[in-house]
């Protein structure tokens, strides 16, 4: 991979960084630590890493006499590809590759990739479980929690890698390619990061970039942008839809799911999934069809997809207090996320909203309270943006509280009987909390204390 005794650098020390450090190491290569949070303890990171590992790590600015020893880049996730020491990499002729790039580089066996706004999380799970009913050696892996690279060593020729991968971790691919790729949606998010709307596109798009008229990609025919693009990728396209039926493809007509290549193929009814909201049902479409493109037999399929009960922090049934049922939904980090939240809702809700500002618009997500919402409680550092949006289109019940137990508090005493609570931020966690695990993690423990 390198020439000339270079080593390379893994920019970034949370959980994608030590699994490039260790994969790195189990094969071989000399490899620098390096993040850019001087404040860190390098003990601390050093006990991360496997007993044996001779990484140098560096926190801080980086130290210019080191750019000469260093032929190859991995950034994490998290790492800007245009922070100025990654500039100042690219034009001394560094490679830079992101984390999946690495990890598909030293992996084997098939990949099955799925990208999107919203939905990746259920989809590449559902569909973990579907792989893993039909055969021995599957990694579930990438922005879904599990480092793709933590993975990498173990994988053989018999492996299947289904891969949930951010727009962030698709910014730095060169040779990745899925044997299938999935699209889900597209819609405005992380715009502080890509700042225009075509990078975005632009970057959910490589997913296919090295694919070839041998490789699917499954793609929401509802979604324009999309339907647009599987006329221009080299794959070959295989679309999904919630609203019409296809051709070919797998779609949603009167309450049944029903696929189509070749043959029609009913898969299962709507009321017989555990699973709520037509997002849902397209994540199962788009996870089913996945899986029949690579040979999965529809009755293995059909009886996984049955059981599935959902993700965590996706509109998570929490409890039932006095009548009043509690939604976790704190993976709703957007506003489009968030709408869908509130669309499975069925009963009078209670919305707590709000957190780390992504440089989102809220106007669609405020539409869709109509006869749905009755009150909003905003916290983090977007609740006035949201408010003044909320008051643009004349929804004034909205509160301000300054933390998530105050917005419990709040919300129990805005509820009665037959109401619902739910915790559909439309907004990322970083304000307040590490991640939207956590916040979910806090919610539920708040709620079930009441």
């Amino acid at each position: 991979m390198l020439k000339n005794g270079k080593k390379v650098l893994v920019f970034g020390s949370g959980k994608s960084g030590i699994g490039a450090v260790m994969l790195l190491e189990h094969e071989g290569v000399d490899t620098i630590l390096y993040d850019g949070n001087e404040k860190l303890d390098p003990e601390e990171i050093r006990r991360r890493l496997p007993k044996d590992s001779k990484a140098e790590i560096i926190f801080g600015p980086f130290p210019e006499d080191q750019m000469e020893k260093i032929g190859l880049a991995v950034l994490s996730p998290g790492v800007p590809v245009d922070l100025p020491v990654v500039e100042k990499m690219k034009a001394d002729g560094i490679l830079i590759w992101g984390e999946i790039e690495l990890a598909y580089h030293y992996g084997r066996g098939d990949v099955l990739a799925i990208t999107g706004t919203n939905g990746k999380t259920t989809t590449t799970t559902l569909l973990g479980e579907i792989m893993k009913a039909h055969q021995s050696e599957v990694f579930v892996v990438g922005n879904i929690g599990n480092p793709y690279t933590m993975e990498a060593m173990k994988m053989t020729e018999q492996s299947v890698t289904v891969a949930e991968i951010s727009s962030f971790q698709l910014e730095t691919i060169h040779g990745f390619a899925p044997k299938i790729s999935a699209i889900l949606n597209i819609t405005p998010d992380h715009l502080n990061r890509h700042h225009t709307m075509e990078n975005y596109i632009s970057a959910k798009e490589a997913i296919t970039r090295n694919q070839t008229k041998d490789d699917y990609c499954v793609l929401n025919y509802e979604d324009d942008v999309l339907r647009v693009f599987g006329e221009e990728t080299e794959a070959t396209p295989f679309y999904f839809s919630s609203k019409r039926e296809l051709p070919v493809g797998i779609y949603l007509k009167d309450g049944e799911i029903i696929y189509r290549n070749q043959e029609v193929v009913p898969v299962c009814r709507v009321e017989e999934l555990m699973l709520l909201g037509t997002h849902n049902y397209e994540n199962v479409m788009a996870a089913v069809a996945i899986a029949a493109l690579y040979g999965v037999p529809m009755e293995t399929i059909r009886k996984v997809i049955k059981g599935f009960s959902g993700v965590e922090h996706r509109i998570e049934f929490v409890m039932e207090k006095d009548g009043v049922a509690y939604y976790n939904d704190s993976k709703g980090t957007n506003p489009d996320a968030a709408i869908r939240g509130i669309t499975a809702m069925n009963r009078p809700t209670i919305l707590i909203g709000g957190g780390y500002d992504k440089q989102s618009e809220y106007n669609e997500w405020i539409e869709s309270f109509q006869g749905k919402v009755k009150k909003l409680i905003l916290l983090g550092e977007t609740k006035e943006k949201i408010a003044m949006t909320a008051e643009k289109y004349g929804f004034t019940d909205y509160a301000f509280v300054d933390s998530l137990e105050d917005a419990v508090r709040c919300a129990k005493e805005e509820a009665k009987a037959g109401d619902a609570v739910l915790l559909s931020p439309a907004c990322a966690s970083w304000d307040m909390f590490r991640s939207y695990e956590e916040r979910g993690e806090k919610f539920k423990d708040l709620v079930k204390s009441l």
